[in-house]
C-alpha cells in the first residue's frame, strides 16, 4: 500500500477492454507528512471517488488489484482503495 496525492485524471481513446467503464487517475506518490515520494507517477483505477487534490490509499499490487476487480487477467496493476481524511503518526496527526 502507498500513499498518493491525485493530480489528474487519465483519458484514453483507445485502451485494453479491461478498462472498459473504469475512471483513470493519475496519482503522485507522498510521503505521510505529505511531501512527494521518490516514486514515479501512478495510473490507478479509481474504486473510491476521488478527485484531483485528494490523498488517497494507493493498493500498488497487481494480483490484489485483479482480485478487487474481479478479474485475475486484467492488466491492471494498481488501484486507489481509500481517501484518506488524515494519517496519525507516533500520536502526532500529520
Amino acid at each position: 500500500m502507498k500513499l498518493g496525492l491525485v493530480v489528474g485524471t487519465v483519458v484514453t481513446p483507445v485502451q485494453h477492454p479491461a478498462y472498459d467503464g473504469r475512471r483513470l487517475l493519475a496519482v503522485r506518490p507522498i510521503l505521510p507528512d505529505g511531501r512527494e515520494a521518490r516514486d514515479r507517477l501512478f495510473i490507478a483505477v479509481d474504486r473510491c471517488q476521488a478527485g484531483v487534490g485528494d490523498r488517497v490509499l494507493l493498493m500498488a499490487e497487481g494480483s490484489s488489484v485483479r482480485a478487487i476487480l474481479g478479474d485475475d487477467k486484467a492488466p491492471i496493476r494498481c488501484a486507489v482503495v481509500g481517501v484518506i481524511d488524515e494519517v496519525e503518526v507516533d500520536g502526532r496527526t500529520l
